[in-house]
């Protein structure tokens, strides 16, 4: 092999390893034995195992990126169609590379690995359709300054149903196209029926634990 070569193989065998075992249950031991290397192969390509989880978690991150990137710049769309849209990059995704969301979606640790986080990745996906919602508000006299957050919601759902829809697609016999559906159909409805000021239904104070936010007896 090559040196690129060689560094794409290893890759592959780790990815296919901190999937199946996380970074804290995989050794460079494992890494290299599958690969059929030495260990000082994978410390020359990547520094130690953190160095080759980062790699690994770089390549699904930028990937995933793309895909929702692709998906969201490809047409003038209207705001359901974008939701439509995003929700499918984001399941394709996990149809496709299973393995890698288990990395990028349950798997943060490993020291400097862990600025590749979920909740890192979602938050990015968010901040790039934050004014694609924030066109729809104006247009519909919702203030568009709340977009970010709105952005920050309807990503955050769409990712935990992802990660749902992985570890349940043997119980629950529902295609990626299913899955959209609803989460379309919760985040539109919901979208089109926004009150300009949201306020709480339930006034109804919560009752006191015992010893807490209560008076002394009198003695």
């Amino acid at each position: 092999m090559t040196r690129e070569q060689r560094r794409d193989q290893l890759v592959e065998v780790a990815r296919g390893l901190f999937a199946e075992k996380g970074f804290e249950g995989t050794s460079v031991e494992e890494i290299a034995a599958r690969a059929e290397v030495s260990k000082p192969v994978v410390y020359e390509h990547f520094g130690g195992k953190e160095g080759l989880y980062a790699v690994v978690v770089d390549r699904e991150v930028v990937r995933l990126d793309l895909a929702i990137h692709n998906a969201l710049t490809r047409q003038q769309s209207s705001a359901r169609r974008l939701i439509e849209l995003g929700t499918l990059a984001l399941l394709d995704y996990i149809d496709e590379s299973p393995e890698g969301f288990r990395i990028i979606s349950r798997d943060t640790s490993g020291g400097e690995a862990g600025s590749g986080s979920f909740a890192t990745i979602l938050s990015g996906v968010a901040t790039r359709v934050e004014h694609l919602l924030a066109d729809h508000f104006e247009r519909s006299h919702f203030p568009s300054a709340m977009a970010p957050m709105y952005a920050q919601m309807l990503v955050g759902l769409v990712g935990l149903t992802g990660q749902w829809w992985l570890d349940s697609r043997d119980r629950y016999d529902l295609s990626r196209q299913e899955v959209a559906a609803h989460l379309v159909n919760l985040a539109w409805n919901g979208m089109r029926h926004l009150e300009v000021e949201p306020h709480l239904r339930s006034t109804v104070p919560a009752e006191p634990v015992e010893g807490v936010g209560r008076a002394p007896e009198p003695s």
